[in-house]
């Protein structure tokens, strides 16, 4: 009996995952985080509707992961304003915020 329970041992060690002991992980290269943070960089900034369109999130997504960005120590700042109301205008929906991380501006 202690044959067998020593045999199921020694396999369960084989297929046991090994833990990671190399140094921090190499971020994946292309993610739509990177293209997100890539935009935020630019001298111009990004909207969120150019985020959203980009990437194919919601813009409660966008919002969510502006906000998540903090948690990382990136401080999502506002570059400038664009308000579209009144005559010839597009109304609050033709409104847009530009957003900047604060550290690269």
């Amino acid at each position: 009996m202690a044959d067998v329970i020593a045999g199921l041992r020694s396999i369960l060690v084989k297929l046991a995952p090994t833990p990671h002991t190399g140094g921090p992980r190499k971020p994946r290269e292309g993610t739509k985080q990177q293209q997100v943070l890539a935009m935020l960089r630019r001298p111009e900034g990004a909207t969120v509707a150019q985020v959203a369109e980009v990437t194919g999130w919601q813009t409660h997504t966008v919002r969510g992961f502006f906000a998540g960005l903090k948690k990382n120590g990136i401080e999502v700042g506002v570059l400038g304003r664009a308000r579209q109301v009144g005559p010839d205008k597009a109304g609050a929906q033709g409104s847009y915020t530009i957003y900047r991380p604060a550290e690269a501006g």
